[in-house]
C-alpha cells in the first residue's frame, strides 16, 4: 500500500499485552450531540448578511507545487484550492462526520453486500464540468485505474479504499455511477472526494506533470483564472449551478509561517493560520483583551468562543480610533503594529490533528514494554494540555484517543488500559524491566558518549541547538530550581539515558516547550533525557522515517475514516526480503498482530456502529502497547480581517466555499 501524503505529520512490540474487555472508556456523550464550541470558529453569516463580490487573501506555506490531490507532490495548499474547483462528492462536518453533498449527488448508497459490495451513485443532473460535459462514469473510472495501485506510470500519493474496488460501470438509469468492490470497504465515502475529470486521470502525463500548471477544467465555485510563483487566484465558475459565490475571487497567497505577522500588519491577506506567538500578538491588539491576554468574546448564542462579528457602524467607529491611534505611534513602531493588527480578530479551535509523544520502540532499552509504559505514565498530560491549550480559551482535557478526536462520534477515551499518571508505578515498572537507581547523576554519559564532569544533579534533562548530533552544553540546567530528584536508573551499569529530538523551526517552539516539561517529568523517575533540535526539513526525513531517535513530538492529522488512515501508522512493521522493515508510517516501530486484526475486521464492516466498535478495540491495544502517547489536540489558530464571514478556523468542517465572503 502506498503512504498516504495526508497523514503525513507537520509528520516491533515485546512482551504480551494484557487482555482488555471488548469496549473500554468514558464516552464523550450522546453520538448525535451538536459539536462543541471548541469545534469550529468561523463567525457564522446568512448568505444574506455578506455582501457579493470583493476579494478575499488567503495565505498557505507555499504555491502548490501540484493540483493534483493525489499526485506525490501534493500539500495542505494542493487540498485547499481542490476544495474550491472541484467536486466532493462527501464533505465533513464539524463533528468530522462525511455528509452527503448535494451539489453533485441526489444519493449514494451500498445497494448490495451479497456476493459483493455495490454503491450506486445518482448524480445531481445539473453537475458539470467547466467544459460543460457532465460528470459521469468515465470520471469515476479513470480516477480508479490511475489510484488503484496497478499502474507505475502514476506517481500516486495513496490507493487505500480504489484498490479494493473491481469495476465500475454506469448504472441502470441515466446520471447513475455503479461501483462493485472486490472486497467490503467499510469507509466507501471517502473515494471520488475530490473526483478529477478524466482528461487529469486517464493521461499519466497530465496526472504526473500537467495538473502542476493548473486545472483546464474544473467542477466548483470557482475555477482557477491564474497561476503566479507566489499566488493562485481563484474567480467564479460561470458554469456553476448551485448558490452564488459571494465573493469575486478567491487568492491563495504564498506567505512562509514566520512571515505572517508582518502580511498581517501590511494588510496583505485577509486571513492566515499563525503561530502561538502571532495568535497572542491579535489577541493582545483586540481593545476587549487589555489586561486579560487570551480573553474572548462571546458568540451570538451567548456560548464562548469566537468573537463576535462586528457590525458596520462599529467598524466605523474602530476605524477611526485606529486612524487617530496610528497617527500618534512612530511608523514601524511596536505600537502602529499593534493597532495594525486590530484589523483582525483570532479565531480558534482544536485543529482536526493530534500532538503525540512516539516512543521508538525498535531497539535499545524502550523494546521493553515495561520501560515504555513506565516512561507513558510518568508523564502528566493533562498540565501539559492545560499549557498548550488554556492560553485561547480551548478544552484542556487530554486527548485519550489515537484515532477518533473529541468531538468525533465514537469518541471513547481508552487511555486506562495504559493508566493514568503514577511516578511509583512507573518506577516499578523500571524495576521489573531491570533499571534501578544506580547513585549520584553526577558525571552521568550523555548520548554522544562524552563524560559530563560538571555534576548536573538537578537536572538529567539537556538540550542541543543547531544541527543533528551537534551537542551543545544546556544552558537551562544552571536556572533549575535546585530541588532533588531520584538519581538515574542503571541497568548493568549503564544509565538510562533517552535521545528525545523536536523540531527547531519557529513554529517547533510549543513543541520545545512541551518537551522540556515533559523531561522534567521524567527526572522524578530517574529517566534521563538529551533533547536535540533538528531542522524542519531532516526531522522527519533523516530521523522519524528512519529510527534515529529514542523520543519524539510531532502531530498527526485526525481523520473521518480510522480505519483506512489508522492502519499504516499503527500496523505491526514487516521484514522485508532484504532483511530491512517495513514500517509504513508506523515509525515507531510498535505494533501487534491483534492491532492488525483488529484494523482489518473494521474495514471489512459495513454496519458503522460494528467498525467504529473495531476501532475503539484497536485503539485500546494500542494505548497499552505504549510506543504513541496522545497529548492533545493542538490549536488551530486563524487570524481573519474582522468583517469576513464564514471562515476561519474550520476544524474538522469542510469549508463552504460559495458562503465565505464580506458582512454588508
Amino acid at each position: 500500500m502506498s503512504i498516504d501524503k495526508r497523514r503525513c505529520a507537520v509528520l516491533l512490540a515485546a512482551g504480551v499485552l494484557l487482555p482488555l474487555p471488548v469496549l473500554t472508556g468514558c464516552s464523550s456523550g450522546d453520538d448525535d450531540a451538536p459539536p462543541s464550541p471548541a469545534a469550529r470558529d468561523i463567525a457564522p453569516a446568512s448568505r444574506a448578511q455578506t455582501a457579493p463580490g470583493g476579494t478575499l487573501r488567503w495565505a498557505l506555506d507555499a504555491r502548490p507545487a501540484t493540483f493534483n490531490a493525489f499526485q506525490t507532490s501534493a500539500d495542505a495548499g494542493t487540498e485547499r484550492i481542490a476544495g474550491a474547483v472541484l467536486p466532493a462528492l462527501h464533505t465533513l462536518d464539524a463533528r468530522g462526520r462525511p455528509q452527503l453533498n448535494g451539489d453533485y449527488l441526489e444519493s449514494a448508497e451500498v445497494v448490495s453486500r451479497e456476493p459483493k459490495q455495490v454503491v450506486v451513485y445518482k448524480l445531481n443532473p445539473k453537475a458539470v464540468w467547466s467544459d460543460g460535459r457532465p460528470l459521469g462514469a468515465e470520471d469515476f473510472s479513470a480516477q480508479w485505474k490511475a489510484l488503484r495501485g496497478t499502474e507505475n506510470a502514476y506517481w500516486t500519493a495513496r490507493n487505500a479504499g480504489y484498490d479494493r474496488i473491481a469495476r465500475i460501470q454506469p448504472g441502470e438509469k441515466a446520471h447513475e455511477v455503479k461501483v462493485t468492490f472486490a472486497k467490503p470497504y467499510t469507509d466507501w465515502r471517502s473515494l471520488f472526494t475530490p473526483l478529477y475529470p478524466k482528461s487529469v486521470m486517464s493521461d499519466p502525463a497530465v496526472f504526473n506533470a500537467g495538473a502542476r500548471k493548473g486545472l483546464a477544467v474544473s467542477s466548483g465555485p470557482f475555477t482557477v483564472r491564474e497561476v503566479k510563483d507566489t499566488s493562485v487566484t481563484l474567480v467564479r465558475n460561470p458554469r456553476w449551478w448551485g448558490d452564488r459565490a459571494r465573493l469575486n475571487r478567491l487568492v491563495f497567497e504564498a506567505v512562509p509561517a514566520g512571515e505572517r505577522a508582518a502580511a498581517l500588519i501590511d494588510g496583505a491577506v485577509d486571513m492566515a493560520e499563525v503561530d502561538r506567538s502571532t495568535a497572542r500578538r491579535v489577541q493582545a491588539a483586540a481593545p476587549a483583551a487589555k489586561g486579560a491576554a487570551g480573553a474572548k468574546k462571546l458568540h451570538p448564542s451567548g456560548k464562548a468562543g469566537a468573537p463576535r462579528l462586528e457590525t458596520r457602524a462599529q467598524e466605523a467607529a474602530d476605524a477611526t480610533r485606529d486612524r487617530a491611534e496610528a497617527e500618534k505611534a512612530p511608523p514601524g513602531s511596536r505600537r502602529s503594529q499593534t493597532v495594525a493588527l486590530r484589523r483582525y480578530t483570532l479565531r480558534a479551535a482544536l485543529d482536526p490533528a493530534y500532538t503525540q509523544l512516539a516512543i521508538n520502540g525498535a531497539k535499545g532499552p524502550l523494546a521493553d514494554e515495561r520501560v515504555r509504559r513506565a516512561v507513558a505514565r510518568a508523564i502528566d498530560r493533562e498540565a501539559l494540555a492545560k499549557t498548550v491549550l488554556k492560553p485561547f480559551g480551548l478544552p484542556t482535557e487530554p486527548l485519550g484517543n489515537h484515532l477518533l478526536m473529541a468531538d468525533q462520534k465514537g469518541y471513547k477515551d481508552h487511555s486506562g488500559a495504559l493508566g493514568g499518571p503514577d511516578a511509583q508505578a512507573a518506577q516499578s515498572l523500571l524495576a521489573d524491566a531491570g533499571w534501578r537507581p544506580g547513585g549520584s547523576s553526577a558525571r552521568q554519559k550523555s548520548v554522544d558518549g562524552k563524560t559530563d564532569d560538571r555534576g548536573r544533579q538537578a537536572s538529567p534533562t539537556a538540550e542541543k541547538t543547531g544541527k543533528a548530533g551537534d551537542p551543545a552544553p544546556a544552558a537551562g540546567d544552571a536556572r533549575r530550581s535546585g530541588r532533588s530528584h531520584p538519581a538515574v536508573v542503571q541497568k548493568k551499569g549503564r544509565p538510562l539515558v533517552l535521545r528525545f529530538v523536536v523540531p527547531s523551526d519557529s513554529g517547533g517552539a510549543s513543541l520545545r516547550a512541551v518537551g522540556t516539561r515533559i523531561g522534567r517529568m521524567l527526572e522524578e523517575i530517574g529517566v534521563r533525557t538529551e533533547i536535540t533540535s533538528v531542522k524542519s526539513d531532516s526531522f522527519f526525513k533523516d530521523h522519524i522515517a528512519t529510527g534515529k531517535y529514542d523520543l519524539a513530538l510531532y502531530s498527526w492529522p485526525a481523520s473521518a475514516y480510522p480505519a483506512t488512515d489508522g492502519r499504516p501508522i499503527y500496523a505491526k512493521p514487516q521484514p522485508a526480503a532484504d532483511g530491512s522493515l517495513v514500517v509504513e508510517q508506523n515509525y515507531t516501530r510498535v505494533g501487534t498482530d491483534q492491532i492488525d486484526q483488529l484494523f482489518d475486521e473494521a474495514l471489512t464492516e459495513l454496519d458503522g456502529g460494528a467498525s467504529r466498535a473495531l476501532v475503539g478495540r484497536a485503539d485500546a491495544r494500542i494505548w497499552a502497547a505504549a510506543g504513541s502517547i496522545p497529548l492533545y489536540q493542538p490549536p488551530q489558530l486563524v487570524a481573519v480581517r474582522k468583517t469576513v464571514a464564514n471562515a476561519g478556523a474550520f476544524g474538522f468542517a469542510t469549508p463552504r466555499y460559495q458562503d465565505i465572503g464580506f458582512r454588508k
